[in-house]
């Protein structure tokens, strides 16, 4: 083989390596519009996923917060429902560097500049509040005012933000717990009537960690809270095209009304008064 001829396969070969990795970068989309499918939208969410981020496990379903507002943004994008693909994965896969084999992942992503020096993220669709998880028998299921709880035992997690979100808004000191988990065991025992915690967390609680559990009240926004948003592969060519979507849909008021049927009325969470 010639000098000229070796360096010619050295530079396609570089070439190729290039475009690999630029692919790689890219998540490893090959469809003309930057995703992984030509003319599909690939969402993964994780396994299982709750109620009510997505209704009984099926995100195909468009039902829950975090399906019906994936299925907005991609009618927003200009995919039709059944172009839509969904997958699962886990959530520390989804944040980790390296290729994708799906477009979009929403499972209560919390935006936060590390995760970004690995993955993008988008523009937040949904702030979190603080809730209040209690049993079905406890005295306190039923409180859904801020003067019924103050004469409630509530309990929260050291070092949360739910403890000065009781002082401020509830207007009592709360018993402090070493963790969510002792939290909850205390809740089991009698030891409090409710648990004070962010609106993922309890609804995480109610559904998982107890046989009996509700999410009783949640309160209202401020603002202060943790902002979700979807990941995607770092460099999507889809990133500006997401935020482009939720921009519009918070303008048109499409995001608040999600959040109103699926964190409220669906759930019975009223807002604390």
């Amino acid at each position: 083989m010639t000098r000229t001829r070796r360096l010619s396969l050295a530079v396609a070969t570089a070439a190729v390596a290039a475009l690999a990795l630029a692919a790689c970068s890219a998540g490893g989309s090959t469809g003309s519009d930057g995703t992984v499918t030509d003319g599909k939208l690939t969402i993964a969410t994780g396994q299982p996923a709750y109620s009510p981020w997505v209704e009984d496990d099926d995100p195909q379903s468009g039902k829950g917060f975090e399906s019906a507002v994936a299925y907005a943004v991609a009618k927003e994008m200009g995919y039709a429902k059944g172009d839509v693909v969904w997958k699962r994965s886990t959530f520390d896969s989804a944040i980790a560097p390296g290729p994708k084999d799906w477009d979009l992942n929403v499972q209560q992503f919390s935006i936060d500049a590390k995760r970004k020096k690995a993955v993008d993220m988008s523009t937040p669709y949904y702030t979190t509040t603080q809730a209040v998880v209690t049993t079905k028998d406890s005295k306190a299921a039923k409180d859904t005012t801020v003067a019924a709880l103050q004469g409630d035992t509530i309990g929260v997690a050291s070092g949360s933000t739910s403890i000065s979100s009781v002082k401020d808004v509830l207007g009592v000191t709360p018993q402090v717990f070493n963790s969510n988990d002792d939290a909850v065991l205390a809740l089991k025992s009698g030891q409090i009537d409710a648990i004070v915690t962010d609106l993922p967390t309890a609804f995480f609680m109610a559904a998982a960690q107890l046989d009996d559990g509700t999410v009783s009240a949640q309160f209202p926004e401020d603002g202060s809270g943790d902002q979700f948003g979807f990941v995607l592969p770092k460099g999507s060519a889809l990133t500006s095209k997401v935020d482009e979507a939720l921009k519009a849909m918070e303008s048109d008021g499409t995001l608040a009304d999600l959040q109103t049927k699926w964190l409220s009325s669906e759930t019975n969470t009223p807002v604390l008064k």
